[in-house]
């Protein structure tokens, strides 16, 4: 389904957890009518404590507080806060409870991956950034590397809509009558900005390419460059196409990858791909200074988009996404002066020379990774990673 623009909104880029969570903190302290909140993963740490906080602060006021998160990234999230919570008044709902690891059917791997905010009507939150800390045990010394948009004007109706709509089919599903009461829809947000931009979401049912098609759409159209940075990289066959096509023609592709994540397994299956790329010119860079985290790019420096989700088949086959997408000038702009920035300050490029004379113990240890996570979409039901 093709992105559907709606005009007269402020876009601000934020850049990792020290921006957004201060603007998110902000925005949270200043509602009035009602908060939507929807996180992957909602940690038990000093970022988790302050934005209870804020959001119990909220419900006592007489805010409608609604938190959504994911039985899997949620996991490990305190008792004690999902107490503070509730015991404030805030209507809690966990996405997918069941997380039995004894099965890998598709519905347990099909997780709610998305980050999203809406406040008020007037003002929302989207990206890649979950409620946790900033740092961890890769990067105790620079902040993970990831990015946030706050959007403020008439999309927010659009995205509260999104989530309101989630909420009451996760109630449904668990027969959550507390939860099917909802509190009326705010006004449209009058005009904020000059900014044109979408709301592109991933399920399982009317809207399982949109944000694929989104991605394949702009890079197709690309005449100059395409700056592209994710954290979990492992393209199906039309994604590499895309970015390969677009380098042989004269585009400028870059790729800003991990150097080291979290998930070593994914990490080593994303270099199986790093030859073919290389030898039709597209740019990679490993971001080393810290853990990359982010989802985003920008297309001849006019088509931007900001989210949760990554180039892989979690994120493009599985999970529930959410990007804003936009073809605002200005936000792209600043949008690729962070990703610049972050390629000449934090990254070190793979040399096409270099990468071919790899060690043969490398070499097999990225295939096998690639084996394995190919085998593992096999179990799950996915026999092609598109």
């Amino acid at each position: 389904m093709k992105a559907a623009y709606i005009g007269g909104n402020s876009l601000t880029l934020l850049h990792s957890g020290l921006d957004y969570f201060r603007a998110l903190e902000a925005a949270i302290a200043a509602a009035r009518q009602e908060i939507f909140l929807e996180t992957y993963i909602y940690a038990s740490d000093s970022t988790a404590e302050r934005v209870t906080t804020a959001l119990t602060e909220a419900a006592r006021r007489g805010v409608a507080v609604q938190v959504l998160v994911d039985g899997f990234g949620a996991r490990n999230m305190a008792p004690a806060l999902r107490d503070a919570l509730r015991a404030a008044g805030v209507r809690f709902q966990v996405y997918g409870p069941d997380i039995s690891p004894l099965t890998l059917r598709r519905r347990r791997l099909r997780r709610m991956h998305r980050k999203l905010c809406a406040i008020d009507g007037c003002i929302a939150f989207a990206g890649g950034i979950n409620i946790v800390d900033d740092f961890d045990d890769y990067s105790p010394e620079h902040p993970r590397y990831d990015l946030a948009v706050r959007v403020q004007g008439p999309l927010v109706t659009r995205v509260r809509a999104e989530m309101a709509r989630l909420w009451l089919r996760v109630a449904r599903m668990h027969l959550n009558r507390g939860a099917l009461r909802m509190p009326p829809p705010p006004a449209v947000c009058p005009p904020r900005g000059d900014a044109e931009a979408a709301l592109v979401v991933r399920d399982n049912v009317r809207h399982r390419a949109d944000i694929e098609r989104a991605y394949l759409t702009a890079i197709a159209g690309a005449r100059t460059e395409i700056v592209l940075a994710n954290a979990y990289f492992f393209p199906g066959r039309p994604f590499r196409q895309a970015l390969i096509g677009a380098a042989r023609r004269g585009v400028r592709v870059v790729l800003l990858l991990q150097a080291v994540g979290d998930h070593p397994l994914q990490t080593y299956a994303a270099r199986a791909f790093y030859g073919v790329l290389l030898e039709a010119g597209v740019e990679i860079h490993e971001y080393h200074l810290s853990a990359l985290h982010a989802k985003v790019a920008v297309i001849d420096g006019s088509w931007a988009t900001v989210g949760s989700s990554n180039v892989d088949p979690f994120s493009l086959l599985l999970a529930r996404e959410a990007n804003i997408v936009t073809e605002h000038r200005p936000f792209a702009a600043t949008l690729r002066r962070a990703l610049q920035s972050a390629v000449d300050d934090g990254a070190r490029p793979i040399e096409p020379t270099t990468w071919g004379k790899r060690p043969w113990l490398y070499r097999i240890r990225t295939w096998a990774a690639y084996g394995l996570v190919r085998l593992m979409m096999r179990m799950a039901g996915y026999g092609q990673v598109r």
